[in-house]
């Protein structure tokens, strides 16, 4: 699938520098010539001959190379590419390229290209979660870099958190994705994301506690594969993924009718975490207090957009994936509402509070389709994302 692309491939001082040598590899199995450069601290974790043997090219590593410099040697490697790679995107690399700082030949390389770039950040979760990395990390996805990664694992410090290189396939993926050619290109996906705002008054409002990291997740996932997505998200807490169109909407039937205006898809993934019920009439003025006591709402249910899509005709999509979310028996509730629905598939998982699910950052989730019921281990967020993203363009494929 990447045949004939060229990869610059810049490879930071980290202890991830490992990954590299199985990344080359994957990228030259699937007929893409990879370019290396690394600094010098990665030759500190992995030697440039390794390297070199496995890219059949040379490695560049140093600015002043005065035989390529007389021919302006960084500016026709940056230019030369397909697509440039940064991993693994260390924190100084990161905030020199958030900075705009050019001290050496990876630095300067990312300067002067104008090939799309992409990183795979790697470091230690301190650092990871450090205000000034999340601030340069901000900077590089408004400038347009995008990103695969971080996972969340055991680190070789010892510690655990978000902050390990993604793996080499992971990397192989989103390197697809960036130049059109993964699995889901050409394929159109709808996901639904986050809760719905049902307003009570101006400032009150019926919600619930999704904070759609789990969408954004599984948006930026298929994104990471080729698809066009189309990310209809509530009032969430997390930003929305990066390269994918964003439809930002408040209430539950606002939500219906940017499903409706984004039909026809290939796939619909409605991870939304929609209100069932809304104030029946929403003052339009701040409610008080009175002496009179209470005041008395009447509910009216919201429309069912999971069973709305799924139980249309002409014009359905060729899959469509529900989410469950359950405090008990998971497995039976959750088939029961993939046969009411009449959706292929539902993701349900455990939400109630002793899981830490609803809000946390990872997930445990089982697959209900037509065969059973599917337990898949307890991993993080995007991990679930991407495994469920690989499902669906598996299905796709094979439709």
């Amino acid at each position: 699938m990447l045949a004939g692309k060229r990869i610059l491939l810049i490879i930071g001082g980290g202890i991830a520098a490992y990954k590299c040598l199985d990344l080359i590899r994957r990228l030259s199995e699937r007929g893409a010539s990879v370019t290396p450069v690394m600094t010098a601290a990665a030759a500190e974790f992995v030697t440039p001959l390794s390297v070199s043997a496995l890219a059949g090219e040379k490695v560049f590593t140093a600015l002043f190379d005065l035989t390529a410099e007389a021919e302006m040697g960084h500016i026709e490697l940056s230019r030369s590419a397909d697509l440039v790679v940064v991993a693994p995107a260390t924190a100084d690399l990161m905030g020199k390229m958030a900075h705009g700082r050019a001290d050496d030949l990876a630095s300067t390389l990312l300067m002067a290209t104008d090939t799309p770039v992409l990183i795979a950040p790697a470091m230690n979760v301190r650092m990871w979660e450090h205000a000034a990395t999340q601030r340069n990390l901000k900077t590089l996805k408004e400038d347009g870099i995008r990103v695969v990664g971080p996972n969340e694992g055991g680190m070789a410090c010892g510690e655990y958190g978000p902050g390990r290189m993604a793996e080499p396939m992971e990397i192989v993926e989103a390197i697809a994705g960036a130049l059109g050619e993964g699995p889901l290109k050409g394929r159109r996906i709808l996901v639904t994301s986050g809760p719905t705002h049902e307003p009570i008054d101006p400032v009150r409002y019926i919600a619930n506690r999704s904070s759609g990291a789990q969408g954004t997740a599984i948006g930026a996932a298929l994104a990471a594969l080729g698809a066009e997505v189309i990310f209809v998200t509530g009032p969430a807490d997390v930003p929305p993924p990066e390269g994918v169109q964003v439809v930002r909407v408040e209430s539950a039937r606002e939500m219906e009718a940017a499903v409706q205006a984004a039909l026809p898809v290939d796939a619909g993934v409605f991870a939304a975490a929609v209100a069932d019920w809304r104030v029946a009439q929403a003052s339009d003025r701040k409610l008080k207090k009175t002496r009179e006591g209470l005041p008395v709402f009447e509910l009216a249910e919201n429309p069912d957009i999971l069973a709305g899509v799924s139980q249309m005709g002409e014009g359905r999509p060729g899959l469509v994936v529900g989410f469950a979310a359950e405090t008990d028996d998971v497995i039976p509730h959750a088939t029961a509402k993939r046969a009411r629905k009449g959706c292929d598939w539902i993701v349900a998982n455990d939400v109630s509070p002793a899981t830490g699910i609803m809000g946390g950052t990872e997930n445990a989730v089982v697959l209900i389709t037509g065969e059973g019921a599917e337990s898949w281990p307890r991993m993080g967020k995007a991990d679930v994302a991407r495994a469920l993203a690989a499902r669906i363009a598996a299905e796709l494929e094979t439709s």
